[in-house]
């Protein structure tokens, strides 16, 4: 067993977001979990990330959820088709899923996201 500490965690870049702070919570080189990472992402206003699927991308193959804690975050899919999703409100990913994020509130947004690594 293993706690993380907030406060103790490191910031990371995602590829292809923008006006965002990401801080890995949960991981191997974390607290020895393999099968999935989790982190914690800031969303500014304004910020988001970029049409994110690359066919043959190892990324691309793995299911990922995003729990909003704070704030309101729209997410678009690749038939353009948007999803609000608020505080309480999550959204999956299934494996091969793209899709873009995008913060157009004048608050930040916070959202958990859990990433499976298998």
């Amino acid at each position: 067993m293993k706690a993380t500490k907030l406060s103790e965690v490191s910031a990371y870049n995602p590829p292809s977001h923008h006006g965002t702070v990401s801080l890995k919570l949960q991981g191997e080189a974390e607290t020895g979990i393999t099968k999935f990472w989790q982190g914690l992402s800031y969303f500014l206003p304004n910020g988001g990330a970029d049409w994110q699927y690359d066919e043959g991308m190892p990324a691309a193959e793995f299911e990922k959820t995003y729990f909003v804690v704070s704030g309101e975050l729209v997410v678009i899919d690749g038939d353009e088709k948007e999803y609000v999703i608020k505080q309480g409100d999550s959204i999956a990913f299934l494996p091969n899923e793209g899709r873009r994020l995008e913060n157009r509130t004048n608050e930040t947004a916070s959202a958990l996201v859990t990433f499976s690594t298998c």
